[in-house]
Formats: C-alpha cells, sequence, structure tokens
C-alpha cells in the first residue's frame, strides 16, 4: 500500500516523465524541421545557421534523453505524428514558393515561439520534479536566443 507522500512522489514522476518526453518529442521535432530547412535555402549564412540550431536542438535531444533515463523512464526515440505532417506541409509550401527563405524563417519563428510556451509551460507547473528545472530553464534559455536571431535574420533576407 502506497502512503500519501510515496503516492504523491509517484505523481509528480509520472508528471514530469511525460513533460520531459513532450519536450524530447519538440527537440526532435525541431532538429528535422531545421535540417529541412538547411536544405531549403541558399544564403550560406542561413544554411550555417540551420546546422548549428539542428545541432543545438541535437544536443537538447540528448539532454533530455539522459534524465529521462535518471528517472528509469523510456524516452520516446521520435517526433510527433503533427509534426511530421507539417513538415510535409513546409516541404510543400517551400517547393511552391520556390524556396522563399522569408517564408522558412517564418515557420522556424512559428516553431520556436510553440517550444518556448510549452517549455514555460513545464518550468509554471508545480507538480513536476524541481532537479530537472535547471535542464529545461537553460534549453528556454537557449530557444529563446534562437528566436531572437531568427527574426533578426528574418529582417536581413526581406
Amino acid at each position: 500500500m502506497e502512503t500519501t507522500r510515496e503516492e504523491a512522489h509517484r505523481k509528480s514522476h509520472d508528471a514530469t516523465v511525460n513533460a520531459l518526453n513532450a519536450l524530447l518529442e519538440k527537440n526532435y521535432d525541431a532538429e528535422q524541421g531545421y535540417k529541412n530547412a538547411l536544405t531549403d535555402v541558399d544564403n550560406s549564412r542561413l544554411k550555417s545557421y540551420f546546422q548549428t540550431q539542428a545541432a543545438k536542438r541535437s544536443q537538447y535531444v540528448n539532454e533530455l534523453d539522459a534524465s529521462l533515463r535518471l528517472l528509469n523512464a523510456t524516452p520516446v526515440e521520435k517526433g510527433s505524428a503533427t509534426a511530421a505532417a507539417h513538415r510535409t506541409w513546409m516541404d510543400f509550401k517551400t517547393a511552391f514558393t520556390g524556396k522563399n527563405e522569408e517564408a522558412i524563417l517564418e515557420e522556424c519563428i512559428r516553431g520556436d515561439k510553440a517550444a518556448v510556451s510549452e517549455y514555460k509551460d513545464v518550468l509554471e507547473n508545480q507538480e513536476y520534479l524541481h532537479e530537472y528545472k535547471d535542464v529545461v530553464r537553460n534549453q528556454l534559455n537557449g530557444i529563446e536566443n534562437t528566436l531572437n536571431t531568427i527574426q533578426k535574420l528574418e529582417d536581413i533576407v526581406d
């Protein structure tokens, strides 16, 4: 029989695992999105930037994967079906618009804004285990910096 304290810890553990897996899935999606964007632009500065972002998201995947394993949980192994559909739509859109760099940057901005929102939700939820919040907070800071940079890049390609 579980004590109230054990039950609370288990619920917090399960909620943390679900939240970290959701962020892991989002980072798989972002990594693939940046890799796709990399192939869809001709501008060497954008190519380099997207390559760096894909690598950063791969690092985030590794950090979240490690955190989940410390929780004795099974990490998700790929991105979401929704993102796969979005990437297909983005591929269609870039084919239709002739690999318009501004449209690609707008998609990256949209994706990163959604990620920032999801990360903030995780940080605000008191139910999650606090020892994993530093990883989440550091990744959120990185994504916010990326978002600021992408918005500046968008001004350059206008």
